[in-house]
């Protein structure tokens, strides 16, 4: 016999049915609502660069122990400072015996040297352009460089795993282009360069900067983080992150879709560099009395990784399925199978020379 529940059973039942209906509702809303990779985070002051050597901080770099190496733009010879990560004040200072014409931005190679980036040119009047190195051991090397479609004003320099650099011109047109040399640098050169892609970016609200909105789309800096998977343009007012493709080649990497990282409030935004934590540092000049401030977006390369998974990549063919073993009694049948045969014909011969015999 079934029995039906009273009312106030069928109330609780009804009751139950609707806040699992609604709990499943919340459930999906928030599985909807939730970013796949998580955002960034604002960037944080870490110290002030008050070392009047630095007053037009153009440059930040990182070594593999995790220095702060730091130049400014100008001066008569190449000179980089260390820095202190908790009071940005000067540690120690490597120079060479070079004369910048405009240095811009500061990298280092997977080989530990730092690439100095005198690719400014803010009247694009330069017959040549320079990259100059100064290696772990050793004399600093000057190379010189040509664009092959007339001057250009470049303030990024990016060093992939290959140790190849990538220079990324600073155009007030809206798209950057991204070159590299046609060959082996030649010391002191000029190599020439050849127009490898080039580099836009969305719309942005971040403000900043000295040139008002221009500034959103101005190239001043570039970084690669420490493992070469992330590589890293920033304007005056905000940073973009990129996946570099298993390839290591940098410049498809500028061709995919950046993470934005604002980077607001900075008077003239002109250095980047990666912690080798992931941590992303800004640095901008000093205007006013406004200082130097340096400043950290931590999780920067985790947050871009997440954003942009890793492209498929071909699976390789299956192994070829190696043929079986023949059976261990197959040989020997084979063998005696030729024996008989041999033995009918050697018969079958002599019957025939015993026909041939007895009709002579």
């Amino acid at each position: 016999m079934r029995t039906t529940p009273c009312r106030p059973e069928r109330a609780s039942l009804r009751a139950a049915e609707r806040t699992g209906v609604l709990g499943a509702v919340l459930l999906l809303t928030l599985l909807l609502a939730t970013p796949a990779g998580a955002a960034p985070a604002a960037p944080e002051d870490r110290c002030t660069v008050t070392d009047r050597r630095l007053l037009e901080l153009s440059g930040l770099a990182v070594d593999a122990g995790g220095g702060i190496w730091a130049m400014s733009d100008g001066g008569s010879r190449v000179a980089i400072h260390r820095l202190d990560p908790g009071t940005c004040a000067v540690l120690g200072t490597r120079t060479a015996a070079l004369d910048p014409y405009d240095a811009e931005d500061l990298a280092i190679a997977p080989d530990g040297a730092f690439w100095v980036a005198d690719t400014g040119d803010n009247d694009r009047a330069r017959d040549t352009v320079a990259l100059l190195v100064l290696p772990p051991d050793g004399a600093a090397r000057l190379h010189r460089l040509t664009y092959p479609d007339g001057p250009h004003d470049a303030e990024a320099v990016l060093i992939g795993a290959d140790g190849v650099p990538v220079l990324v011109t600073k155009e007030v047109t809206g798209t950057a282009g991204v070159y590299r040399p046609a060959g082996p640098l030649a010391e002191p050169g000029p190599t020439p360069l050849m127009r490898a892609g080039s580099a836009g970016f969305p719309r942005s609200e971040t403000r900043g900067g000295p040139i008002g909105a221009l500034g959103a789309f101005t190239v001043t800096s570039g970084a690669t983080s420490a493992d070469r998977e992330v590589v890293a343009l920033r304007t005056y007012t905000d940073a973009w992150l990129y996946r570099v493709p298993p390839s290591g080649d940098l410049v498809a990497a500028l061709q995919g879709t950046p993470l934005q990282v604002p980077l607001p409030d900075e008077p003239q935004g002109e250095a980047l560099a990666f912690l080798p934590d992931g941590t992303l540092l800004s640095g901008s000049e000093t205007r006013g009395l406004d200082r130097g401030r340096l400043r950290a977006v931590p999780g920067a390369v985790e947050a871009t990784l997440a954003a942009a998974p890793p492209e498929p990549t071909a699976a390789p063919p299956p192994p070829a399925t190696p043929p079986e073993p023949a059976p261990d009694w197959l040989p020997a049948a084979i063998g005696g199978g030729i024996a008989v045969l041999l033995l009918g014909l050697a018969a079958g011969a002599m019957a025939l020379h015993g026909r041939r015999r007895s009709r002579v």
